[in-house]
């Protein structure tokens, strides 16, 4: 049954003065249907519409009008999904006062530049904070359940470097339990499957950051010798060969599309995002993005896959004072409340796009008998400006000198850290549907 997730919900009461018996009586009443009006809207409502380099290109936001596109909508602190049950992704960050599950001094998965605590970050405010959804309670996955309930299963994150980030962070916590064992890399190690011995477990990370077929000429610190090569009309053989051996797979796209690229359909040159070379018309990274999130939606409700599938949305980054290159830096220290940080435009129209796509395809999913959820981490990622490693992407960076200049990461995340409650959502979904 696909989950519809809704985080936008606003309730409302108009109280009734009593004066007399008519009154009264016709207060009553009006309270009756109110509460049978609200009782059917709850149930009808629909939520709305590496490169190992961490960074981006600068980008132009391109907008293009799109007729079959659902009307821009806001997205906020909706705490009720379609069925009137409470919604684990709408909430805040409270105190927490446990430790965190592991460190890496007892996780060997951690990569370098998410490695905060090794890297010489010297607060440790930001481990001390749990997501806690409004209305309800979101307990402490039970791991060795879960682990019981993947015996012989085969699980892929599909995406880019925050869906590696993601791997690290599962790894780490299931790990708790029984380490992971490695069984496979590629030599860019951008491919790599571990399996949990005593569960047959096995868990893949599948590099596909466009989710569609792409040729990418830039080298392992990002920088490009030319134009990304994207074909919307055909979709990653890297994760589309090995689709019908999954179990369950979390996708995600997003943040690449914004780089410079030249977009094809039918093999032949459609259009470009930020493309300063050849006569071609700048058509813009959404459009390019919808074109593809419909076609990996199409094939996967196509498909009828035997498991469960994910999608998750792009998660923000939180640069200030300029981006990455022009001196933008992460420096809060703990987590914000609603309204206090400016999603940026890119971030928006991305989210934008995953969820009104997510939204047209959820009814014809669940007419075909295909479990497909919204993995909605957008909003309670946006709420963590202070979990990012900024310049402890690098090894002790002011060791030497206390002003030096260096390159803040304010697009992944620190492990462990915030990230780390994706799994708590990820497995409620899966533990208790």
């Amino acid at each position: 049954m696909v989950k519809k997730l809704v985080y936008h919900w606003k309730s409302w009461w108009r109280s009734l003065h009593k004066n007399n018996y008519f009154i009264i009586k016709l207060g009553v009443s009006v309270l009756l249907v109110g509460l049978a009006f609200k009782l059917v809207y709850n149930r009808s409502s629909d939520f709305p519409p590496v490169s190992d380099a961490p960074f981006l290109e600068s980008t132009q936001v391109i907008s293009q009008e799109n007729t079959d596109q659902i009307p821009p909508k806001e997205y906020g602190t909706e705490s009720m999904d379609s069925e009137g049950k409470c919604s684990i992704f709408s909430g805040e960050w409270v105190p927490h006062k446990e430790e965190p599950l592991y460190t890496y001094q007892s996780c060997s998965f951690i990569e370098d530049h998410q490695n905060c605590m090794k890297n010489g970050r010297p607060d440790t405010g930001y481990l001390y904070w749990k997501w806690k959804p409004h209305g309800c309670e979101l307990p402490q996955p039970d791991l060795g359940r879960f682990l019981d309930l993947m015996r012989n299963k085969h699980w892929a994150f599909i995406g880019d470097s925050i869906s590696r980030n993601h791997v690290q962070s599962f790894l780490c916590v299931l790990s708790t339990v029984e380490k992971a064992t490695e069984v496979y890399h590629d030599e860019t190690y951008r491919f790599r499957r571990w399996v949990f011995p005593s569960y047959n477990f096995t868990v893949s990370i599948i590099w596909s950051p466009f989710l569609a077929k792409a040729a990418i000429f830039e080298d392992i610190n990002g920088v490009s010798t030319s134009e990304i090569q994207l074909h919307l009309d055909i979709l990653d053989k890297n994760w589309t060969e090995l689709y019908k051996s999954l179990d369950y797979m979390i996708f995600s796209g997003g943040k690449w599309f914004s780089k410079t690229a030249i977009y094809y359909e039918n093999n032949n040159v459609l259009g470009c995002h930020h493309c300063s070379k050849g006569n071609f018309t700048d058509i813009g990274f959404n459009f390019a993005y919808r074109k593809v999130i419909r076609n990996v939606f199409d094939y996967i409700i196509g498909s009828k896959p035997k498991g469960t599938i994910f999608f998750r949305t792009s998660t923000p980054d939180h640069f200030e004072g300029g981006e990455w290159f022009s001196g933008g830096t992460c420096k809060r220290d703990v987590p914000i409340k609603e309204g206090e940080f400016e999603l940026n435009e890119l971030d928006k129209i991305l989210h934008d796009v995953e969820v009104e796509e997510f939204e047209k395809i959820s009814v014809k999913a669940s007419e075909n008998g295909v479990n497909f959820r919204l993995f909605d981490v957008h909003p309670l990622s946006l709420l963590r400006p202070d979990g990012h490693p900024g310049p402890y992407r690098f090894y002790q960076p002011f060791a030497k000198d206390q002003n030096a200049t260096v390159i803040n990461d304010c697009l992944h995340w620190c492990l462990p850290g915030p990230i780390d409650s994706w799994n708590d959502l990820l497995m409620e979904m899966i533990i208790n549907g």
